[in-house]
């Protein structure tokens, strides 16, 4: 518990120390990131060497915040698994950061946040009292706010970090709400004398419902998720990463923490209803993405679509948990929480990724990139890495953790509540087409960005970035082969958890032959991470040797089939626009109400033709637009109350004290 104090106290004071590195040598505020790298290594040796996850609850009770609570800390097994996760994809990050954030402009803006967003996240996991929890909450917002506008003399940061600020301040409300009513009329407010109590149904249900809003507007759940693509975009890549990679993640935790523990769980009832926002928000964020040609939007919507993964995850473990059926709950919450630490390694390094692409080309916009692979050839394997990964392509990470959700909703016939019964498989269903459309997503983004001609003159003299950032991708690339094919080293890992959450967790699965993974000792599936990988290895090898004993050794090189007509101009290649346009017509027409105009010159004219197409976002359009235009008609009728006179505020203060005098009588 201790390491961790002095871990957050030293993060924040790195940051603090800036002006003063800043002042003896302008030239290496980079140390910020050094220093980060360390103590991240430091937190997550800490954690693995103590077997954080593993080992007794530790509790410590400082003499700070409210005078009559004080700040109530607790390092018990959930909090150890995402301090794993927070140490080791921000000890990568900053990894990256030490040569992607040599080229920043202003160097400045970021790193006096950087340390303090970190420090944030961690304090927030290790909060065991209400006040400490919002407190760190607010403290995570506010700072990766000020990340979010960094590029402040652009009006679409300025926007994002609006948006941002004020889903983070509705989130931390609906939150404050949440702890309100769980603390009660006596007021208790650590987390100590919150769990256990008997609680009304309504109270249960209302309780659930703010989490659900708070912690589903931090990691960018549908509806909740307009941030989002607005913010990951605005950010330096690297602080996308942590936002989506991390932070994102703190969210999930702080729901879990809520609902899984404080409230003990929930009836089957919300559980269905945490089931349906998993399966929508996992087939609308991967359709947005489809419709994206910026490339940061397009990962930033992915974050999206993952969240809805594991928060369909978190739904079935408590529908099977409120049924009685302990041992599948763990299943289900294995699931979601290895897709957590999975999420946040392949998405942090298809960030990562991206950063190289946007320094080496200057610019997202995947129509203007294209032959990428041949000019930065280890951000083009690293980034193939993570496409396979987040595709849920075996024998990578992310197809363990959805292998594994989708096991337990096979097993979902065993719960014989009719609602349950009929949205498991329909989610089931949704979850299916949700992977399917995610790799036709990839296979649209890696085609266009690293395979073909380049499409632009940046696109042409792209090179390859520097090697601090090529490490950490690298690194990034061997953690997602290693959890795909050693995915037991994790599932035993997190057996505590479901011991501390739901009283049961999955078999060993270290001790299997082969390193074999079956998370049911009575079901017949299993996967063998380990045992594909060689098959691929092997057949792969085959293959190669063949078509070099009878293909011929030598390197051939032929013009590029032109489908008959003969022009080498790269307009003639596939874009991100033409590969996107079967599924848009499909679904978009529907979804986005998707309009295509096309603008064809009559014979004989120069002009070019054009190909416009338009798309809507129908929950922007309808949910926060009306919002915002009655937020902002209020805002105009109630702009007169600050030109009164001081005899009619005297007035206002009278009627609002009778008004509270009142209520109090009304309730006493």
């Amino acid at each position: 518990m201790l390491e961790f104090l002095v871990l957050i106290v030293a993060l924040l004071a790195a940051s603090g120390a800036l002006g003063v590195i800043r002042a003896l040598d302008p030239r290496r505020p980079l140390l910020v990131y050094g220093i980060a790298l360390v103590l991240c290594l430091g937190g997550l040796a800490v954690v693995l060497g103590h077997r954080v996850m593993g080992a007794p609850v530790l509790r410590l009770v400082l003499p700070l915040g409210l005078p009559w609570v004080g700040v109530h800390l607790r390092l018990d097994a959930l909090a150890g698994f995402f301090l794993l996760v927070i140490n080791l994809v921000g000890a990568l990050v900053s990894l990256f950061a030490l040569g992607y954030g040599r080229h920043a402009s202003e160097p400045g803006r970021v790193l006096p946040f950087y340390g303090p967003f970190l420090a944030a996240m961690q304090l927030v996991c290790l909060a065991d009292d209400a006040f400490s929890f919002l407190f760190a909450w607010e403290l995570m917002s506010l700072v990766s706010f000020f990340l979010v506008l960094v590029e402040h003399e652009k009006e679409s940061s300025h926007q994002a970090a609006r948006v941002y600020l004020l889903m983070a301040a509705g989130g931390t409300f609906s939150l404050l709400l949440a702890m309100g009513v769980l603390a009660g009329a006596d007021g208790g407010y650590s987390f100590d004398a919150i769990r256990g109590q008997e609680r009304a149904e309504a109270t249960v249900v209302s309780v659930f419902l703010l989490a659900l809003i708070g912690a589903g507007s931090k990691a960018g759940l549908i509806p909740v998720h307009a941030w989002l693509p607005l913010a990951h975009p605005a950010a330096p890549s690297h602080v996308s990463a942590l936002m989506s990679g991390v932070m994102t993640k703190v969210a999930i935790y702080g729901f879990v923490r809520l609902v899984f523990d404080l409230l003990g769980g929930v009836a089957l009832g919300p559980s269905v209803i945490v089931l349906i926002l998993g399966g929508i928000s996992a087939v609308l964020g991967v359709l947005y993405a489809l419709m994206e040609h910026d490339l940061k939007r397009l990962l930033a919507y992915h974050t999206v679509e993952n969240i809805g993964i594991i928060t369909a995850a978190l739904g079935l473990a408590l529908a099977f948990a409120a049924a009685g059926f302990d041992l599948l709950a763990a299943l289900a919450l294995t699931a979601g929480l290895f897709h957590v630490l999975n999420h946040a390694l392949f998405k942090s390094l298809l960030f990562c990724g991206a950063g190289a692409v946007l320094h080496a080309t200057g610019t997202r916009d995947m129509e203007r990139l294209g032959g990428l692979l041949r000019r930065m050839p280890t951000t083009g394997i690293s980034f193939l890495l993570g496409c396979a990964a987040i595709s849920a392509l075996p024998p990578l990470n992310g197809f363990v953790s959805e292998w594994l959700l989708f096991q337990a909703i096979l097993q979902s016939p065993i719960l014989v509540s009719l609602p349950i019964v009929l949205v498991v498989p329909a989610v089931g269903a949704l979850l299916a087409l949700a992977a399917a459309l995610a790799a036709a997503c990839f296979v649209k983004a890696y085609g266009v960005v690293f395979l073909s001609r380049p499409r632009s003159a940046e696109a042409a003299a792209a090179r390859e970035v520097d090697p601090f950032s090529r490490a950490a991708m690298l690194a990034f690339a061997g953690l997602c082969l290693l959890l795909g094919v050693i995915p037991g080293l994790i599932v035993d890992a997190l057996a505590p958890v479901g011991e501390l959450l739901l009283t049961a967790h999955l078999p060993s699965q270290l001790g299997n032959p082969w390193l074999s993974l079956q998370p049911l000792p009575t079901s017949a599936s299993s996967y063998n991470g380990l045992v594909l990988l060689s098959f691929l290895l092997i057949a792969g090898g085959l293959t190669a040797v063949v078509l070099h004993r009878f293909g011929g050794a030598g390197l051939r090189l032929g013009p590029i089939w032109d489908c008959g007509y003969p022009d080498p101009a790269p307009s003639t290649q596939y874009t991100a626009t033409s590969f996107a346009q079967p599924i848009r017509r499909v679904f978009g027409t529907v979804l986005f109400r998707a309009r295509e105009t096309v603008t064809m010159p009559p014979p004989l004219a120069t002009a070019a033709a054009r190909l416009e197409v338009r798309l809507e976002d129908p929950i922007w359009e309808r949910l926060y637009v009306p919002v915002a235009r009655a937020v902002l008609a209020a805002a105009d009728r109630l702009n007169p109350l600050q030109f009164q006179t001081i005899r009619r505020y005297l007035v206002l203060v009278f009627l609002s004290l009778v008004g509270l005098l009142v209520l109090a009588a009304a309730r006493s």
